[in-house]
């Protein structure tokens, strides 16, 4: 019927059921509305970053090592460890794995970045 909705009681019901189903209801809403401020904080924390650290995320992210990324992008490995700590601190990743999976979370595929909300922020990779 309407794709917000959430449960279809059949008459007659009692108050507990409809009492357990708004609550229910409540608390997917709740959950949602978590997960949704986390990744406009994870997009927060991406747009900060300059064009050359977005560029050494997508690269650290796919797998490359420091030496990889410096010839991918012609600067040198020390410059690369520079931004990669940047981006570390900048998107408030604890570790490899973390920085990864807040790319996942920012669907961060293909040099673009697609946002829940159907915009799209420009990952560059070259």
């Amino acid at each position: 019927m309407n794709a917000s909705t959430v449960e279809f009681l059949m008459k007659p019901f009692g108050n507990d059921v409809l009492l357990s189903d708004i609550r229910a209801a409540l608390e997917r809403s709740g959950v949602a509305l978590s997960q949704e401020a986390e990744i406009l904080a994870l997009r927060d924390h991406y747009a900060s970053l300059t064009h050359r650290e977005q560029q050494v995320m997508a690269l650290v992210v796919s797998g490359l090592l420091n030496k990889q990324v410096g010839g991918e992008l012609g600067i040198s490995e020390i410059t690369v460890k520079a931004h990669r700590r940047k981006v570390m601190l900048k998107m408030r990743a604890d570790s490899l794995a973390g920085l990864v999976k807040i790319a996942a979370k920012l669907h961060l595929t293909n040099g673009v970045a697609r946002p829940a909300s159907g915009q799209s922020v420009a990952l560059c990779t070259s």
